[in-house]
């Protein structure tokens, strides 16, 4: 009977012997396969999301458990178990904190973009997740070691708690992908865990008394780091505990796929940029759909422009929506045809309707789901025997240098657009690459040409062979003419490279013949050099704007060199950075180094073969230059120039309110008031409320005394300005109007 008693207890008392070790590397698990997912989100913002940064999510977090389940086993023969897990739960909480406040220091440092992009990818994610890592996988051993010490046998002991770790890291792993990211937001997930691993630190040894510190300094900061009051947003970006306020940020999420922002570049016009990631992806005028901002999206315009020629209406599919500007454009265009956008995120359409002018009940079909099972469900009906839409042209527009969406760019994929593309369909892929490198580029036409019989390759004619460039690939199975297409109804402030035959073997050759196939499409080793040339580009705009920052501070000296390094890393930035260093160089009076400085940038610019049409600046500021040298001749030949380039500019991007100003200011400085006057008025016509405008306008018509059009001009801004309800800019206006009257009496009498 004795016996019977003691085998009926011992079931009961093992369960609750080993629960307690269960639960604890159970959650302890959990902890660690949320932040491994969360760390691939918070990583993203700053280095986008590809294989390279999943590569050193994945390594670093096992490296952090490998080394922490090494220390963990000594830390268990030599401590109490509980009073060490106690410890180790709220160090490790601690360094949850810290993620956060590192991943918010560390995407600014500005040597880490210097490195190689892999070193700079592991790198980073070293710094913010080895330590955490590291600690939570001190704590199985040592929980090993306190459900030994119950006395029970060591296999059934170990396997049990190897099997409730292998549990919560399931547990972490879905709960984290398909609710807490969605829910809560990578952040706001990382503060949880930190304040989960704080409680059960407490539960451990509640006397703890450097726990209860914590706890205290816990709360604080996660009212900084979380709070909605003003106050608590300014304090956490001050301390690092959140990301930087921008004003200019209209909106922004975290979907399931990835962080969407949308941010304001510009008030008048209202000019915005769409942001997936770190990427910037799209950008708009608001109300000028017609006004596209982006060159390959004015390649597709053109295209579909000359096939609508031969149909009144057309079925068209556009991959990614993006922030929707090119299938708004087409909707505009062509309101009567079929338009579907297949996005596989519903936050950035959310994003898009929210705040980049897509209306919420707009005619453009969304398809939420990939593109390519979309594409799968067509052909099954079609095999069904059902009818399904035929599409005249599809866009592929979602693609970047840092993540390919790989099943996208196969042959296999390819022969599937082929079977819902009209008999005389079009379908146009757009990517990144660089000419002298076009390993991407080339593997794409090459496998494009296994199921078209007609490839062609277009991007723009200010192209650098040896930088980034956004490229359209056009594939269909009848041939184009796209000479007249372009010619015809081509409107970008761009110029068109269109490959020959030569320059498209010249690619495929380039990738070695590359063919892509669902079981083999090395996209991420293709695009390796164009990923580390565009971490070089990012390591110029930071030292672009420490330039400006230091411009700003007058710390010309510190200003210049970090100008020059900017276009050490990217020489498309000579133009800009060398126009800067020529004012700052003038300014201190430096007059023969100002000249130096905008030669630089004019050789740039004929050297390559550039076209850009910038360099209208450049020529009037040398003009500056030499008339304050007394080389009025020199400053005359400058200032045609400057005029010459300008009329090129507005001719080609007419609706710029800053170009028509540049245009009048050159035309004012060589005397041509009269053509300076038409400039300044385009300039205020495009944007009527900057007061800058007007007093351009106004002091060009006083010199040619032509009063009672300056009264004019001053009368519809003083109303413009009424009618916005910005009575201050009314009365400055209104003021300058009555002086001009005075004036205008005082002439008459």
């Amino acid at each position: 009977m004795g016996q019977k008693q003691e085998n009926s207890e011992t079931p009961q008392k093992t369960f609750k012997s080993l629960f307690i070790p269960s639960a604890t590397v159970f959650m302890s698990s959990f902890c660690i396969m949320t932040l491994e997912l969360v760390a691939g989100r918070l990583i993203a913002r700053h280095l986008g999301s590809s294989l390279y940064t999943w590569t050193a999510v994945i390594g670093v977090v096992l490296a952090g458990i490998t080394i922490g389940n090494y220390i963990g086993g000594r830390i268990a023969d030599r401590f109490p178990t509980r009073k060490a897990l106690a410890c180790l739960f709220c160090i490790s909480s601690v360094a949850c904190v810290i993620i956060i406040f590192l991943n918010n220091l560390i995407g600014e440092w500005i040597w880490l973009w210097k490195l190689s992009w892999p070193v700079r990818t592991f790198t980073h994610v070293s710094l913010v997740f080895l330590l955490p890592s590291l600690l939570l996988g001190t704590i199985s051993p040592v929980v090993a070691k306190m459900a030994l010490d119950q006395g029970h046998s060591t296999g059934r002991t170990v396997g049990d708690i190897y099997a409730w770790g292998a549990a919560g890291s399931i547990a972490g792993t879905f709960a984290t992908g398909y609710f807490l990211v969605n829910f809560m937001g990578t952040v706001a997930i990382v503060w949880t865990v930190a304040g989960s691993l704080l409680v059960l630190g407490l539960l451990y040894w509640v006397r703890f008394w450097m726990a209860h510190i914590w706890l205290i300094l816990f709360i604080f900061s996660a009212i900084l780091g979380l709070g909605t009051w003003d106050w608590a947003k300014n304090a956490g970006a001050s301390v690092a505990l959140r990301e930087k306020i921008s004003e200019s940020t209209l909106y922004e999420d975290e979907t399931p796929y990835c962080y969407v922002a949308v941010n304001r570049l510009s008030n008048n016009p209202d000019r915005r940029e769409f942001i997936q990631d770190k990427l910037r992806h799209s950008e708009i005028i608001i109300g000028e759909l017609d006004n596209l901002q982006y060159f390959y999206t004015h390649i597709f315009a053109g295209v579909t422009h000359g096939i609508s020629q031969q149909k009144k209406t057309m079925n068209m599919m556009v991959i990614g929506g993006g922030g929707y500007v090119f299938p708004q454009y087409l909707h505009y265009h062509w309101p009567d045809s079929r338009i579907d956008v297949v996005e596989i995120d519903p936050g950035v359409t959310e994003a898009a309707i929210q705040a980049f002018g897509l209306p919420r009940d707009s005619p453009i079909n969304t398809i939420t789901m990939d593109a390519r099972n979309y594409i799968d469900e067509l052909l099954i009906k079609k095999r069904s025997g059902d009818e399904i839409v035929r599409y005249d042209l599809i866009f592929e527009d979602a693609i970047n240098d840092y993540s390919v969406p790989y099943q996208l760019v196969t042959k296999e994929f390819n022969e599937k657009i082929v079977d819902v593309l009209s008999d005389d369909g079009v379908y146009l892929l757009n990517l990144i690459d660089f000419y002298n490198h076009g390993l991407f580029l080339g593997g794409i036409v090459n496998t494009l040409k296994q199921s078209f019989p007609y490839v062609y390759v277009a991007t723009s004619d200010i192209t650098h062979a040896s930088l980034r460039e956004t490229f359209v690939v056009i594939s269909s199975m009848q041939p184009l003419d796209l000479n007249k297409i372009f010619s015809e109804y081509y409107q970008a402030p761009w110029d068109i490279w269109q490959f020959n035959e030569e320059q498209i073997n010249d690619v495929v050759e380039k990738s070695k013949g590359i063919i892509f196939t669902d079981d083999y499409v090395p996209v991420e080793n293709l695009l390796a050099p164009v990923v580390r040339q565009s971490a070089r580009e990012i390591l110029s705009h930071k030292y672009l704007q420490q330039a400006e920052d230091f411009k700003q501070q007058s710390q010309w000296q510190k200003s210049i060199e970090h100008f020059q390094l900017a276009v050490e890393n990217n020489p498309s930035m000579a133009i800009k950075a060398y126009n800067d260093i020529g004012f700052i160089e003038a300014s201190l009076g430096n007059m023969d180094k100002a000249l130096q400085a905008y030669q630089k940038a004019v050789d740039f610019y004929e050297e390559t073969g550039a076209k850009q049409k910038v360099i209208g600046s450049i020529y009037l500021n040398m003009a500056t230059v030499y008339q304050r040298m007394g080389n009025n001749l020199q400053a005359k030949e400058m200032l045609d120039k400057a005029v010459a380039e300008f009329k090129v500019e507005v001719a080609q991007n007419p609706d710029s309110a800053i170009l028509w100003t540049r245009l009048g200011d050159a035309l004012a400085i060589s005397g041509n008031l009269r053509e300076a006057s038409i400039a300044f008025q385009n300039a205020i016509d495009r944007e009527p409320g900057n007061l800058l405008y007007y007093d351009n306008l106004i002091k060009s018509l006083e010199y040619q005394r032509r009063y009672e059009e300056a009264i004019d001009a001053l009368q519809k801004g003083v109303d413009y300005f009424n009618d916005q309800g910005q009575k201050e800019n009314a009365l400055k206006l209104s003021n300058y109007l009555d002086a001009i009257k005075y004036r205008n009496s005082q002439l008459s009498r």
